[in-house]
Protein backbone atom coordinates (compact mmCIF):
# COMPACT_ATOMS: atom_id res chain seq x y z
CA UNK A 1 0.00 0.00 0.00
CA UNK A 2 1.40 3.50 -1.56
CA UNK A 3 1.92 5.64 2.19
CA UNK A 4 0.47 8.76 2.64
CA UNK A 5 1.89 12.27 3.79
CA UNK A 6 -0.04 14.85 4.43
CA UNK A 7 0.38 18.66 4.39
CA UNK A 8 -1.38 20.98 6.81
CA UNK A 9 -1.12 24.19 5.22
CA UNK A 10 -3.83 27.26 3.91
CA UNK A 11 -2.53 26.99 0.19
CA UNK A 12 -1.17 23.54 -0.06
CA UNK A 13 -1.95 23.08 -3.64
CA UNK A 14 0.40 26.40 -4.72
CA UNK A 15 3.28 24.83 -3.20
CA UNK A 16 6.13 23.89 -4.93
CA UNK A 17 6.79 20.88 -2.52
CA UNK A 18 3.86 19.01 -4.82
CA UNK A 19 6.18 18.71 -7.56
CA UNK A 20 8.62 18.19 -5.29
CA UNK A 21 7.72 15.53 -3.24
CA UNK A 22 7.14 12.94 -5.81
CA UNK A 23 11.52 13.41 -7.19
CA UNK A 24 11.92 13.36 -3.76
CA UNK A 25 10.33 9.90 -2.90
CA UNK A 26 12.30 8.34 -5.83
CA UNK A 27 15.40 9.39 -4.22
CA UNK A 28 14.71 8.14 -0.74
CA UNK A 29 13.00 5.02 -1.92
CA UNK A 30 9.39 5.41 -0.39
CA UNK A 31 6.46 4.37 -2.08
CA UNK A 32 4.29 6.94 -0.91
CA UNK A 33 2.14 10.30 -1.69
CA UNK A 34 1.80 13.81 -0.59
CA UNK A 35 -1.89 15.05 -0.14
CA UNK A 36 -2.42 18.70 1.14
CA UNK A 37 -5.01 19.04 4.04
CA UNK A 38 -6.24 23.05 3.58
CA UNK A 39 -7.20 24.99 7.10
CA UNK A 40 -8.48 28.74 6.66
CA UNK A 41 -6.61 31.18 9.38
CA UNK A 42 -8.34 31.79 12.08
CA UNK A 43 -9.93 28.08 12.01
CA UNK A 44 -12.34 27.28 15.02
CA UNK A 45 -10.24 24.72 17.00
CA UNK A 46 -12.79 21.80 15.91
CA UNK A 47 -11.19 21.91 12.50
CA UNK A 48 -8.06 21.13 13.89
CA UNK A 49 -9.45 17.96 15.64
CA UNK A 50 -11.47 16.92 12.87
CA UNK A 51 -7.83 17.24 10.45
CA UNK A 52 -6.59 15.04 12.99
CA UNK A 53 -9.09 12.53 12.95
CA UNK A 54 -9.51 12.01 9.40
CA UNK A 55 -5.45 11.56 9.22
CA UNK A 56 -5.30 9.06 12.48
CA UNK A 57 -8.30 6.99 10.64
CA UNK A 58 -6.66 6.79 7.09
CA UNK A 59 -4.74 3.21 7.42
CA UNK A 60 -1.98 4.84 4.80
CA UNK A 61 -1.32 7.70 6.62
CA UNK A 62 1.92 7.70 7.96
CA UNK A 63 2.06 11.39 9.07
CA UNK A 64 2.13 15.02 8.24
CA UNK A 65 3.80 17.93 8.13
CA UNK A 66 1.92 21.49 9.44
CA UNK A 67 2.93 25.14 8.33
CA UNK A 68 0.84 28.35 9.36
CA UNK A 69 -1.08 26.15 12.36
CA UNK A 70 1.23 25.05 14.00
CA UNK A 71 0.84 26.57 17.02
CA UNK A 72 -3.06 26.60 16.49
CA UNK A 73 -2.91 22.73 16.29
CA UNK A 74 -1.21 21.98 19.67
CA UNK A 75 -4.06 23.94 21.20
CA UNK A 76 -7.10 22.64 19.39
CA UNK A 77 -5.93 19.21 19.68
CA UNK A 78 -2.85 18.07 22.22
CA UNK A 79 -4.55 15.70 24.30
CA UNK A 80 -4.61 13.58 20.72
CA UNK A 81 -0.92 12.93 21.00
CA UNK A 82 0.66 10.11 22.98
CA UNK A 83 4.39 12.23 22.82
CA UNK A 84 5.67 15.16 22.31
CA UNK A 85 9.51 16.33 21.36
CA UNK A 86 11.19 18.81 23.68
CA UNK A 87 10.90 21.82 21.63
CA UNK A 88 6.86 20.90 20.67
CA UNK A 89 6.28 20.74 24.41
CA UNK A 90 8.42 23.73 25.51
CA UNK A 91 7.51 25.61 22.25
CA UNK A 92 3.78 25.26 22.39
CA UNK A 93 3.44 23.97 18.34
CA UNK A 94 3.66 21.00 16.27
CA UNK A 95 5.11 20.75 12.72
CA UNK A 96 5.82 17.50 12.65
CA UNK A 97 3.30 14.08 12.92
CA UNK A 98 4.18 11.05 12.96
CA UNK A 99 1.93 7.69 13.43
CA UNK A 100 3.51 4.87 14.66
CA UNK A 101 2.81 1.30 14.89
CA UNK A 102 -0.53 1.14 13.34
CA UNK A 103 -0.35 -2.72 12.65
CA UNK A 104 -0.04 -3.39 16.56
CA UNK A 105 -3.40 -3.86 18.56
CA UNK A 106 -6.36 -2.30 17.13
CA UNK A 107 -4.71 -0.18 14.72
CA UNK A 108 -4.99 3.12 16.24
CA UNK A 109 -1.72 4.45 15.82
CA UNK A 110 0.53 6.11 18.41
CA UNK A 111 0.73 9.40 17.95
CA UNK A 112 3.98 11.76 17.88
CA UNK A 113 4.14 15.41 17.63
CA UNK A 114 7.38 17.41 17.11
CA UNK A 115 8.11 21.36 16.66
CA UNK A 116 11.32 21.55 14.07
CA UNK A 117 11.26 25.07 13.46
CA UNK A 118 14.09 25.80 15.93
CA UNK A 119 16.47 23.18 14.45
CA UNK A 120 15.38 24.58 10.97
CA UNK A 121 16.08 27.84 11.57
CA UNK A 122 19.28 27.05 13.03
CA UNK A 123 20.32 24.53 10.24
CA UNK A 124 18.97 27.72 7.64
CA UNK A 125 20.89 30.71 9.45
CA UNK A 126 23.94 28.60 10.57
CA UNK A 127 24.30 28.73 6.47
CA UNK A 128 24.30 32.58 6.57
CA UNK A 129 26.01 33.59 9.86
CA UNK A 130 29.77 32.73 11.33
CA UNK A 131 29.37 31.18 14.73
CA UNK A 132 30.52 34.26 16.27
CA UNK A 133 28.51 36.79 14.20
CA UNK A 134 26.98 38.21 16.85
CA UNK A 135 29.59 38.49 18.84
CA UNK A 136 30.62 42.35 16.76
CA UNK A 137 27.37 43.59 18.84
CA UNK A 138 24.81 42.62 16.11
CA UNK A 139 21.40 42.85 17.13
CA UNK A 140 18.07 41.20 16.47
CA UNK A 141 14.54 42.74 15.21
CA UNK A 142 11.82 39.88 14.09
CA UNK A 143 8.50 40.32 13.23
CA UNK A 144 6.09 37.70 13.88
CA UNK A 145 5.71 36.46 17.14
CA UNK A 146 3.90 33.11 15.73
CA UNK A 147 5.38 29.42 15.59
CA UNK A 148 8.35 30.41 13.32
CA UNK A 149 9.42 33.44 15.48
CA UNK A 150 9.32 31.83 18.36
CA UNK A 151 11.07 29.08 17.04
CA UNK A 152 14.36 31.62 15.83
CA UNK A 153 14.15 33.10 19.04
CA UNK A 154 14.69 29.86 20.85
CA UNK A 155 17.48 29.36 18.59
CA UNK A 156 18.86 33.00 18.83
CA UNK A 157 18.77 32.91 22.59
CA UNK A 158 20.70 29.59 22.37
CA UNK A 159 23.82 30.85 20.85
CA UNK A 160 26.92 30.82 22.14
CA UNK A 161 27.30 34.47 20.60
CA UNK A 162 23.57 35.74 21.75
CA UNK A 163 22.20 38.58 20.32
CA UNK A 164 21.07 41.02 22.04
CA UNK A 165 18.73 42.73 22.26
CA UNK A 166 16.47 40.30 20.80
CA UNK A 167 13.25 42.53 19.61
CA UNK A 168 10.16 41.23 18.83
CA UNK A 169 7.26 42.80 17.55
CA UNK A 170 3.53 41.12 16.55
CA UNK A 171 -0.35 42.38 16.29
CA UNK A 172 -1.13 40.06 18.89
CA UNK A 173 -0.08 40.63 22.66
CA UNK A 174 -1.43 37.12 23.68
CA UNK A 175 1.52 35.68 21.08
CA UNK A 176 4.17 38.26 22.44
CA UNK A 177 3.29 36.24 25.83
CA UNK A 178 4.08 32.54 24.71
CA UNK A 179 7.09 34.41 22.93
CA UNK A 180 8.50 35.76 26.18
CA UNK A 181 7.31 32.36 28.38
CA UNK A 182 9.06 30.21 25.84
CA UNK A 183 12.51 32.05 24.67
CA UNK A 184 12.62 32.68 28.52
CA UNK A 185 12.31 29.72 30.16
CA UNK A 186 15.37 28.35 27.46
CA UNK A 187 17.18 31.23 28.08
CA UNK A 188 16.92 33.40 31.01
CA UNK A 189 19.41 35.84 30.68
CA UNK A 190 18.44 37.06 26.94
CA UNK A 191 17.72 40.46 26.56
CA UNK A 192 14.55 40.23 25.00
CA UNK A 193 12.05 42.84 24.38
CA UNK A 194 8.65 42.68 22.72
CA UNK A 195 6.34 45.58 21.68
CA UNK A 196 2.94 45.28 19.99
CA UNK A 197 2.69 46.65 16.41
CA UNK A 198 0.67 49.88 17.91
CA UNK A 199 3.73 50.28 20.41
CA UNK A 200 6.30 49.60 18.03
CA UNK A 201 7.92 52.51 16.01
CA UNK A 202 9.43 50.43 13.21
CA UNK A 203 11.62 53.03 11.58
CA UNK A 204 12.90 53.91 14.97
CA UNK A 205 13.72 50.58 15.88
CA UNK A 206 15.72 49.59 12.02
CA UNK A 207 17.73 53.07 12.69
CA UNK A 208 18.63 51.68 16.33
CA UNK A 209 19.92 48.97 14.43
CA UNK A 210 23.78 48.57 14.44
CA UNK A 211 25.62 46.41 11.44
CA UNK A 212 25.68 42.91 11.51
CA UNK A 213 22.14 42.99 12.81
CA UNK A 214 19.51 40.30 11.90
CA UNK A 215 15.88 41.72 10.43
CA UNK A 216 13.49 38.79 9.94
CA UNK A 217 9.58 38.50 8.46
CA UNK A 218 8.00 35.78 9.98
CA UNK A 219 4.98 37.30 9.67
CA UNK A 220 3.51 35.16 6.93
CA UNK A 221 2.82 38.55 4.98
CA UNK A 222 3.87 38.01 1.77
CA UNK A 223 3.11 34.63 1.19
CA UNK A 224 -0.43 33.63 3.38
CA UNK A 225 -1.80 37.55 2.56
CA UNK A 226 -0.42 40.38 0.69
CA UNK A 227 1.73 43.11 1.71
CA UNK A 228 4.83 43.92 4.06
CA UNK A 229 5.13 44.58 7.66
CA UNK A 230 7.20 47.48 7.03
CA UNK A 231 6.45 50.73 5.58
CA UNK A 232 6.57 51.47 1.82
CA UNK A 233 9.96 53.97 2.30
CA UNK A 234 11.60 52.19 5.03
CA UNK A 235 14.75 52.44 5.35
CA UNK A 236 16.71 49.63 6.31
CA UNK A 237 19.94 49.21 8.86
CA UNK A 238 23.10 49.66 7.14
CA UNK A 239 25.37 46.09 6.82
CA UNK A 240 22.08 43.90 7.95
CA UNK A 241 21.22 40.76 7.01
CA UNK A 242 17.56 40.45 5.86
CA UNK A 243 15.72 36.97 6.17
CA UNK A 244 12.66 36.75 4.33
CA UNK A 245 11.13 33.41 5.55
CA UNK A 246 8.79 33.00 2.43
CA UNK A 247 10.24 31.83 -0.52
CA UNK A 248 6.85 32.20 -2.97
CA UNK A 249 3.49 34.78 -2.90
CA UNK A 250 3.84 38.38 -3.26
CA UNK A 251 6.79 38.84 -1.56
CA UNK A 252 6.86 42.50 -1.06
CA UNK A 253 9.21 42.94 2.31
CA UNK A 254 11.77 40.87 -0.24
CA UNK A 255 11.18 43.43 -2.94
CA UNK A 256 12.23 46.32 -0.25
CA UNK A 257 15.31 44.54 0.57
CA UNK A 258 16.09 43.61 -3.04
CA UNK A 259 15.87 47.26 -3.87
CA UNK A 260 18.37 48.17 -0.71
CA UNK A 261 20.55 45.65 -1.25
CA UNK A 262 23.59 46.96 -2.84
CA UNK A 263 22.90 50.72 -1.43
CA UNK A 264 22.68 49.38 2.17
CA UNK A 265 25.59 46.51 2.21
CA UNK A 266 22.35 44.30 2.97
CA UNK A 267 22.68 40.02 2.88
CA UNK A 268 19.64 39.07 2.14
CA UNK A 269 17.88 35.77 2.43
CA UNK A 270 14.83 34.05 0.90
CA UNK A 271 12.89 31.28 2.29
CA UNK A 272 13.98 28.68 0.04
CA UNK A 273 16.84 26.70 2.20
CA UNK A 274 14.10 27.34 5.50
CA UNK A 275 11.80 25.85 3.35
CA UNK A 276 14.29 22.64 2.44
CA UNK A 277 15.33 22.25 6.01
CA UNK A 278 11.85 22.31 6.91
CA UNK A 279 10.45 19.31 4.45
CA UNK A 280 13.70 17.32 4.60
CA UNK A 281 13.43 17.43 8.56
CA UNK A 282 9.96 16.25 9.03
CA UNK A 283 10.20 13.53 6.03
CA UNK A 284 12.76 12.40 8.08
CA UNK A 285 10.99 11.85 11.03
CA UNK A 286 7.60 11.01 9.39
CA UNK A 287 9.15 7.71 7.46
CA UNK A 288 11.99 7.46 9.61
CA UNK A 289 14.67 8.46 7.84
CA UNK A 290 18.44 9.48 8.52
CA UNK A 291 18.80 12.91 6.87
CA UNK A 292 22.30 13.13 6.68
CA UNK A 293 23.88 16.97 4.89
CA UNK A 294 24.99 14.38 1.76
CA UNK A 295 21.40 13.29 1.14
CA UNK A 296 19.80 16.66 2.21
CA UNK A 297 22.28 18.59 -0.43
CA UNK A 298 20.98 15.69 -3.41
CA UNK A 299 17.17 16.63 -2.46
CA UNK A 300 17.95 20.24 -2.75
CA UNK A 301 19.22 19.64 -6.26
CA UNK A 302 17.02 17.92 -7.15
CA UNK A 303 13.94 20.43 -5.94
CA UNK A 304 15.64 23.14 -8.09
CA UNK A 305 15.58 21.25 -10.77
CA UNK A 306 12.12 20.15 -10.34
CA UNK A 307 11.03 23.86 -9.96
CA UNK A 308 12.98 25.82 -12.71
Amino acid sequence: MTSRMRFVGVTTGASSIMRIFPVWADILGLDAELVGLDIPLGAQPSAYREAMAEMREDPACVGALVTTHKIALHDAARDLFDELDPFAASCGEISSIAFRDRAAGDGTPRTAGAAKDPITAGLALEEVLAPDHFAGGGHVLCLGAGGAGTAIGWYLAGRPDRPGPLTVVDVSAERLDHLRTVVGGHAPGVDLRTLTVGEADLPALLADLPPGSLLVNATGMGKDRPGSPLPDEVVLPRGAVVWELNYRGSLEFLAQARAQEVERELTVVDGWRYFIHGWTQVIADVFDLEMTPEVVAELSAAARDATT
